[in-house]
């Protein structure tokens, strides 16, 4: 009898293993608490923890009122894999950068289904491990980890192109026909890189290297074609910092050193920018206008809300309400945060993800 049990047990184990692919907990949506002002819907990109394969997609329905906290999973039945790193819209899709499972998502923006799931590894099958995208021209460029930056077609879905930056490319942008590529050399810490790679969209090749802060990050332009460029030091005895590239000269312009900026967005020609001390565990969030080269505000959020770690900063382009994004402490889920664009907080949504670091607002009736 005990041979008995243990051959069914056996057979009952290995029956649920091989079944466990079709068999899924799609996520039920949720009502969301009051969100004053919205409409449409937003999707919120958390990347989990490396190693963990446990990114998420959630959906935020503000004409229904509901949460799909992981939509992509609903969607297409399987999960969005290893560290979700970036997100942007363009057109009618959706694009998922996911570093560590080095793969590239494109979904359908209206329905969160994957059209096409572009693999990034090199001839040898070697992950080049994706990190940031960003768009021009009808072609989606992508840096990677491995030192490269992938050209691809947005209606073929098709690699058709890689070119060579600088060591673990962490940030991407394009002004003025040209591909602005910070160059972290974060795979080789402590030994960081400084530098920013300009890349000829015409050509495809590089142009120069510039100077900048060390282990830079993120990239962001204005309406006149200044690049603005995070390096974020090493996190202790070497402070964040902020610089402006001319991108008509491709020189540093100018160099902000009260400015210790960890990540930023703009919107309208204003810098929503934030910093977080590692050493202290303080922050602060401001806001700067790129056509003085001024701040505006020390202190953005104007009532007394607070946040534990700020892990990204968005702005919506239709009502201007900003989205902060509070990681906590890294190893709980995160929070949704709205306020209007004078500081004051409109909303929380609670535990919205595992570290989310991407959001995406999707206005209607014209998504």
């Amino acid at each position: 009898m005990k041979i008995f049990l243990e051959i069914l047990l056996l057979f009952t184990f290995i029956f649920t293993m091989s079944s466990c692919d079709d068999m899924y907990d799609v996520p039920t949506p949720v009502n969301l608490p009051t969100t004053p002002g919205e409409s449409g819907y937003m999707y919120v990109l958390s990347e989990g923890l490396f190693n963990m394969n446990n990114s998420m997609l959630s959906r935020i329905d503000f004409d229904n009122g509901t949460l799909t906290s992981d939509f992509f999973l609903s969607q297409n039945k399987r999960g969005l894999g290893d560290t979700g790193n970036d997100m942007k819209r363009y057109g009618s899709k959706l694009w998922i950068v996911v570093n560590v499972s080095s793969q590239v998502e494109v979904l359908d923006v209206k329905t969160g289904i994957s059209i096409k799931r572009i693999p990034f590894f090199n001839a040898g099958n070697v992950a080049r491990q994706p990190r940031f995208i960003t768009f021009y021209g009808n072609k989606a460029y992508v840096c990677s980890f491995d030192g490269t930056v992938a050209r691809i077609d947005t209606t073929s879905l098709a690699i058709e192109a890689v070119t060579t930056a600088g060591r673990n490319p962490d940030g991407i942008t394009a002004v003025n026909g040209k591909l602005y590529v910070s160059n972290s050399g974060g795979l080789d810490l402590p030994n960081y890189d400084n530098t920013v790679s300009v890349i000829d969209l015409a050509s495809f090749k590089e142009l120069k290297k510039i100077t900048v802060g060390m282990n830079p990050f993120k990239l962001e332009f204005d309406s006149q074609g200044d690049v603005y460029v995070v390096s974020r030091g090493n996190n202790s005895t070497i402070k964040s910092a902020w610089c402006r590239i001319n991108s008509k000269t491709d020189e540093v312009v100018q160099t902000f050193d009260n400015l210790p900026v960890v990540n930023f967005t703009i919107h309208n020609d204003t810098a929503y920018m934030y910093n977080y001390d590692f050493v202290k565990s303080t922050y602060w969030i401001r806001t700067f206008d790129c056509k003085t080269e001024q701040l505006i505000s020390d202190n953005f959020i104007t009532d007394s809300t607070t946040l534990e770690r700020p892990f990204s900063i968005t702005v919506n382009p239709s009502n201007g309400n900003v989205y902060l994004t509070d990681a906590r402490n890294y190893t709980v889920k995160g929070d949704l945060l709205c306020f209007n664009r004078n500081g004051k907080l409109l909303y929380k949504i609670a535990s919205i993800g595992l570290n989310p670091n991407s959001v995406v607002v999707i206005r209607t009736p014209n998504p």
